[in-house]
């Protein structure tokens, strides 16, 4: 996980394009800025990032459904809940799937689990644009290859 970059997915570890589902996971690191204010003394994943992740990991799921073609951009956040602490060390696991796509938007329901216990879901809603650029697609493709993304999801 490299927060200061936000990329927040460390790698896929499941993408199952034809169920509409990803696992991913991210390790929140020991040491981060994040942590100095977050709260001193007693450091915790803030909220905002932990609904940021399950973003993420909803986007890879999107980008592997779409086959590349179009880029999910995050548009509503609904039900978003903190049940539990994340803290510096954890392994969060993130699964997303599918709840609906079509007519230019997506919906997804995550949640993050850290040690198999449930700490925050969320139904999370996307925009689905092309890409606006190649710069913007070569730099996918890059963060793709990353975090491992099956190539073979996208390939005919």
């Amino acid at each position: 996980m490299q927060l200061e970059y936000f990329h927040l997915i460390d790698r896929i570890v499941d993408l199952k394009v034809d169920e509409k589902k990803v696992v991913v996971e991210a390790q929140v690191p020991q040491q981060s800025t994040i942590f100095e204010g977050h709260f001193p003394g007693y450091p915790l994943m803030p909220g905002v990032l932990l609904i940021e992740s399950m973003a993420q990991a909803s986007g890879w799921l999107l980008l592997g459904v779409l086959k590349f073609e179009r880029m999910p951009i995050l548009a509503a956040v609904k039900e978003a809940k903190v049940r539990g602490s994340v803290f510096p060390g954890d392994l969060m696991s993130i699964e997303a799937t599918v709840a609906h796509e079509g007519s230019g938007y997506a919906m997804t329901e995550a949640k993050i689990r850290v040690n198999g216990k449930l700490r925050a879901n969320s139904t999370l809603t996307f925009t689905l644009i092309p890409f606006p650029n190649a710069d913007m697609r070569a730099f996918m493709d890059g963060v793709a290859k990353r975090v491992g993304f099956p190539q073979q999801a996208v390939s005919p």
